[in-house]
């Protein structure tokens, strides 16, 4: 389990570099409005699974019948993830596409999750024939990486609310950008 939350931790660094270095300075997504919306609803949405990954697996263990809801959340996870990719096509056309770097960084972020999942896997399996419930998890877990992967759900939350506020073109959610079409960077 360690392995998986130690590779779940990595991709939560790598996010929070790709959301504020690429969607926050880069491509300012929050000052485009209505053109951004769609991607910054799906971006609030996986952010909103992934405070539960993030806040529950150092913590906790899904036994029995949660096994499928944590399964659920996982799952979904990856259908938002996907839905992005094809979302970003259409919005960041007039933006001038996703920034070669922000590909390349997706992508890392896809491994990850693809390497978290094969450590995680054997575990719910595991969970799964236990008795029904929510327990503690496993003191094995070192308390540095439960903590970091407690502010890194929280920190994930915060960002899912900052981009469905801005998605939903609500007061000053293009802070700290003004709104309209910035310039592309280079």
């Amino acid at each position: 389990m360690t392995v998986a939350l130690v590779l779940l931790a990595i991709q939560g660094v790598i996010g929070a570099f790709d959301t504020f270095y690429y969607h926050e300075w880069r491509a300012r997504l929050p000052a485009w409005g209505r053109q951004s919306a769609s991607e910054l609803k799906l971006h609030a949405g996986r952010d909103s699974l992934y405070a539960v990954i993030f806040a529950s697996l150092p913590w906790i263990t899904w036994q029995g019948a949660w096994v499928i809801a944590l399964a659920a959340v996982l799952a979904a996870e990856i259908v938002l993830t996907l839905w992005d990719f094809v979302a970003e096509i259409s919005v960041r056309k007039d933006m001038g596409d996703v920034y070669a770097g922000e590909r390349i960084t997706h992508a890392v972020m896809g491994i990850l999750y693809g390497g978290m999942l094969a450590f995680l896997i054997p575990v719910l399996l595991s969970w799964r024939s236990l008795p029904t419930a929510l327990a503690p998890a496993s003191p094995d877990v070192p308390e540095f990486l439960r903590w970091s992967l407690t502010l890194m759900a929280a920190g994930v939350f915060l960002s899912g609310l900052r981009d469905l506020y801005a998605a939903l073109g609500l007061p000053y959610g293009n802070w700290p950008w003004p709104p309209g079409a910035p310039e592309r960077e280079t």
